[in-house]
């Protein structure tokens, strides 16, 4: 088996940082926009978020099956990518930058066609990254690069509301801008920070999200042509198509897979009812004035910290270190409940550790479904990474649209005000975000370390996995000469 280049590993990996970009603004700022800024209740923008993500019931087998079925002269991933691309473009920059009569519909639509283009970019790029090599450390080594773009993709994606923020706050210029940046760093650490005075966020979504929409139209096609042009897909091995009534029989019947599914759907679902009600947490529970510097080192953080997670993966396995990131995330959450308006430092450094573990959240699982498609390759024969990570990909956007989706209906019915915050809302609404923002998580969380910690696809059993498959590839290609 050959190593893979650092150069292959890198250049495809790229495509996930224009892709990291829209997770960003789309749990933090959409919600504030629409519900804020154009009018629409919390509820509405709750449920126009979840029925947006059903969709994808449809279109992410579709497209898994199509990519794994059906190879062109080009290959069978770079087509989907090429042809997402623009749909994508067009979605962000409606979705982003409403314009006309902006209701319901509107949102509706255009929410959902900026999802299948994301659909038609994000799984046949997930699943080229998996069958890029059938090792086992590998892959975590792929998984880790694009996290790399991935969290690159979030700090820039961090930076540009926290430029706003500083514009608007009397700051202009490059060097005002740098400055003031490292004025937030400094200040984070002596509470000074809550001297200044917090802008009016409901006027900032606007400019924000307009920033945020140029970035994503711009670096999306540069990095598709940059994956599509200088990396090769790998050469098919087995057999072409595995009938679709046969590939469901065998997904059901692949234990590891229905672990990994679960894991994820409780791990998105905690992440995402937690995310949905973040920007109203730290504005009007704790009074941070500069959302995007929080959130800027949040992500180096959490750069910083994937090597550690890569070492301890290869240490104890990627399912133990994955449990090992829920546990501190825990107790991340349940230390934030005892915080109040002006708690800027603990909420500071509670909300670094939180980042420090985010790079594990992140590319954990998505290696783990990377073993667990050696499984169904194992008994099928057959090479279906597209639609594993389709069913991956729908597990994980339905625990997201229901996480975000019950969380902005429990607090938005409840009377919290988002635009005019705590003054303007009920005692029971201004309880249940707290409530939802620090211990909405950790039930779910609690779930999913108790299927982690049975996990059965060890490093030792998934070795022999791949010796067997290894030998057979051998046998078909010896046949065939």
């Amino acid at each position: 088996m050959s190593e893979l280049s650092r150069r292959t590993i890198y250049t495809q990996g790229i495509l996930g940082m224009p892709l990291a970009i829209i997770g960003y603004p789309l749990s933090i700022w959409i919600p504030a926009h629409y519900s804020g800024g154009l009018g629409l209740s919390l509820a509405t923008v709750g449920t126009i978020l979840m029925l947006a993500r059903f969709t994808d019931v449809i279109t992410d087998p579709i497209v898994g099956e199509l990519s794994d079925r059906y190879r062109t002269r080009f290959g069978r991933r770079k087509p989907w990518i090429l042809m997402g691309t623009p749909l994508m473009m067009f979605g962000v920059y409606k979705l982003f930058m409403p314009s006309g009569d902006v209701g319901v519909i509107y949102f509706l639509f255009w929410l959902t066609m900026f999802f299948l283009g994301s659909t038609m970019i994000a799984l046949p790029h997930r699943a080229w990254g998996a069958e890029l090599s059938p090792d086992y450390h590998q892959r975590s080594r792929v998984t880790a690069a694009r996290e790399f773009y991935i969290l690159v993709g979030l700090m820039v994606a961090a930076a540009v509301p926290m430029i706003v923020e500083i514009l608007a706050d009397g700051g202009s210029g490059v060097g005002a801008v740098a400055m003031q940046m490292w004025a937030d760093a400094t200040s984070a650490f002596t509470g000074d920070i809550m001297n200044r005075k917090p802008v009016d966020r409901a006027t900032l979504t606007g400019p924000v999200l307009a920033g945020l929409a140029w970035v994503i139209i711009g670096l999306l096609p540069l990095g598709a042509f940059i994956v599509i042009t200088f990396v090769k897909e790998p050469p098919k091995v087995g057999r072409d198509k595995v009938p679709l009534k046969e590939g469901l029989r065998l997904v059901l019947k692949n234990g590891p897979m229905k672990r990994v599914l679960l894991i994820a759907l409780l791990v998105h679902f905690g992440e995402s009812f937690r995310n949905a009600v973040s920007l109203f947490f730290m504005r009007d529970l704790i009074g941070i004035p500069t959302i995007g510097a929080a959130y800027f080192f949040y992500f180096i953080a959490a750069f910083g910290a994937v090597p550690f997670w890569l070492w301890l993966g290869r240490t104890i396995g990627k399912h133990r270190a994955f449990m090992w990131t829920l546990i501190v995330v825990a107790g991340v959450s349940f230390a934030n409940l005892f915080l109040g308006y002006g708690d800027y430092l603990p909420f500071f450094l509670l909300f670094i550790l939180k980042g420090f573990c985010f790079g594990g959240l992140q590319f954990l699982p998505v290696a783990m479904l990377a073993d667990v498609v050696d499984v169904d390759s194992a008994r099928s024969g057959g090479q279906r990474a597209g639609a594993y990570f389709a069913i991956l990909g729908f597990s994980e956007k339905i625990a997201i649209a229901l996480g975000t989706g019950f969380s902005l209906n429990i607090v938005g019915l409840l009377g919290f005000n988002p635009s005019g915050g705590v003054d303007a809302s009920t005692e029971a609404g201004v309880m249940s975000l707290r409530l939802v923002y620090c211990l909405g998580p950790i039930f779910f969380y609690g779930l999913a370390m108790k299927l982690i910690w049975a996990y059965p696809l060890t490093p030792l059993r998934h070795a022999r996995l791949r010796q067997s498959i290894e030998r057979r590839n051998r046998r078909l290609l010896n046949s065939a000469t």
